[in-house]
Parts: structure tokens; sequence; C-alpha cells
């Protein structure tokens, strides 16, 4: 892996929109306080021109321009990091007209989002070979700065590479039903975060009761299970080359849209690539979609470790990774030690 340099107050920001933008409220609003934000902590901020568009399908303008972005502010050597305005659902066409051998060749330097990020994200790690941060986009820095903010920014300046599970979540329906809900609101943080470890027995991931240590090095990689799928297969795949030159990897997967059924047909669809050959073990967030949802009898559990059970790796469920807030931040493409023991989660990473 290639390291990006950490960033540091006098450095440049450059907000960027290959998926998503802030052409519309409330996003106007939480991008403008996030810009304050940055500023406040003495960064410089550029915004490229796709992030207050809206004009897009799926996305903030068309691929062409929005990719046109991306690239312009990634070879610009007055911007030190790229931060994505939001996430969204069409990133691939994006991509697709982005010069990824480029991006091989230029100077590394860190970029962060999640959700439909995981484009960039992800062969930007197996294809470039310069790890990113899969975190929270931009608006999210809007909000008043909690334990999810504090360690993005850790991580963007080198301050600690060392992440903690948090204590609390935010239901995914905590807003239901709700009006004139402040843009800038800090998290709700109502619901204890409780951690659902599973481990191989005769064949079998059998839940945790013990409370056990699991310790899991390797190599982080993954993202979003909606892009994931769509990205196997295709040029911007890249895993087998990517893991046969390393370590094994620790596999970092949290679901959007994706139904119980959707998340067990697509495990079985990236176990059936190869993808989880090497893999050391699993760290997976609460899903969005598929929160307390079940199907025929299939749920978020055993749609993953019914597919996994035959790696005889262990599995940890229901981490502070992706859409159900709050998120810790993780350097995809990092070397890694996670830590788990009953509801406590640590990531050691290295780059």
């Amino acid at each position: 892996m290639r390291k990006p340099r950490f960033i540091k107050p006098g450095d440049t920001i450059g907000l960027v929109a290959p998926s998503f933008g802030a052409g519309m409220e409330p996003y106007i609003t939480r991008l403008a306080a996030a810009i304050r934000a940055f500023e406040a902590r003495g960064y410089h901020v550029r915004t490229a021109p796709s992030c207050y568009k809206s004009d897009g399908l799926g996305i903030s303008t068309n691929p062409q321009d929005a990719a046109a972005d991306v690239m312009e502010f990634y070879l610009d050597d007055r911007i030190d990091a790229l931060i994505a305005v939001g996430g969204g659902e069409l990133m691939n066409e994006t991509i697709s007209c982005m010069d990824f051998d480029l991006l091989s060749r230029a100077e590394p330097k860190w970029y962060l989002g999640y959700s439909d990020n995981t484009n960039m994200i992800f062969p930007m790690a197996t294809v470039c070979g310069v790890p990113g941060i899969y975190g929270p986009c931009a608006g999210g820095f809007g909000k008043p700065w909690e334990a999810t903010e504090k360690d993005t920014f850790a991580l963007l300046e080198g301050t600690s590479l060392t992440v903690k599970g948090y204590d609390l979540f935010e239901r995914p329906d905590c807003y239901e039903g709700a009006e004139d809900v402040d843009p800038l609101a800090p998290y709700l943080l109502t619901e204890p975060k409780v951690l659902k470890s599973f481990l191989p027995e005769d064949g079998k991931l059998c839940v945790d009761t013990e409370n056990t240590q699991i310790t899991l090095e390797g190599t982080l990689l993954g993202g979003c299970l909606d892009v994931l799928e769509n990205l196997s297969g295709t040029r911007f795949d890249g895993v087998k080359n990517f893991t046969e030159k390393g370590e094994g990897i620790i596999w970092v997967i949290e679901a959007c849209d994706l139904l119980p059924m959707s998340i067990r047909r697509t495990m079985w669809h990236l176990k059936q690539q190869g993808w989880f050959d090497t893999a050391k073990g699993f760290l997976i967030g609460r899903p969005l979609a598929s929160f307390g949802q079940e199907m025929m009898g299939v749920d978020a559990y055993n749609a993953v470790t019914d597919v996994l059970a035959p790696l005889g790796v262990p599995v940890i469920m229901d981490a502070d990774i992706g859409h159900v807030s709050p998120m810790i931040p993780l350097i995809i493409g990092s070397h890694a030690k996670v830590t788990a023991k009953g509801n406590d989660l640590t990531v050691e990473m290295h780059i």
C-alpha cells in the first residue's frame, strides 16, 4: 500500500460529489456548517462544482463531469485530502469515467466517505494500492462533533489510528413521522450497542455466549455490500491480485438497501467469486433496511453466518460501521488488529 500523507491545519480539503451532491435542503445547510467547522479547525476548503448540483440521475450531475471533478482535485497538488459530500446510488457510473491507472501513479492522498463511496475507496485499495477512510461524508461534520467525527479527524491527521466501538446507537426509524427535524441535530443515541459474535465450532458458526476474547489480524477490506456486489467481476474488482500479494483479509461489511434474502445471496456470490478465500474474519455493521427484519426464516444474522460457516473464521456482527449511526471510521487497506470481547470492540490500524 502507498501511504497518503496525514493532513494538518493549514492544508486544503477538497470536497467532491461523485455520488449525491448538496444541491437541495437539508444538505445545503449541513455542508455549509461542515465547511465552517473545517475552517474553524484551521483548514482551507475547496468545493468542486458538482457539490452543489442536483441535475444528475442518482448522483450530483452527469457522470463525466462528476468524474472530472474528482480527477482534477485528486491530481491537484494544492489539495491535500478529498472528502465526499454524500453517498447516493449510482457512483458506479462516475468511476467508469475515471482513470484509475493515472490515479495509481499519482501522489496518494486520503479519500473519505462511505456508502456509495465504496465505489472509490475499494478500487483505490485493490487496484491502486492506496488506503482510504470508510467514514462519515462531509455533511456529517455540520452537526456538533461527537466521537465519530473526532475519531475520523484523528485518522486524517494521524494523531490516533485506534478506534473503539461506541456504547449507544441511533435507531434507523428514530425520526419516522417527525416534522421539522433540525438538520444539524446531534445523534439521537438511545439504544445500547450489543455485539453479536460467532465462533467456528464443528463446521458451524455459533453465538459466543462466554464473552470470549476474539482477536483478528490482517488487512481491512470492504465497504457497503450493495456496492461490493456490483463491483465484483468488473475491472474495479482487483481482489484476487490484492489478496495474493498481501496477508489475510479482515472483511469489513455493512448493508444499506439489501433485505435479508439479498444479503444472503450477495454473500454467497462474493464467496463463490473467491473473495473470502483468505479471510481471517469478518467485522459486520448493523444493516439499515434489514434492521430487525426476517424473511421466511432468514434474518440479517443467518444470512451471513450460514454462508460463511465453512470458512471456519470468527464473525463479529452489529458493529458500529455504516448506515446505522454512529459509525467508527476505518482505514480500508490498512493492517489492523481487531479485538472484541462481549460488547467491547477495538481496532488498531497501521499503514
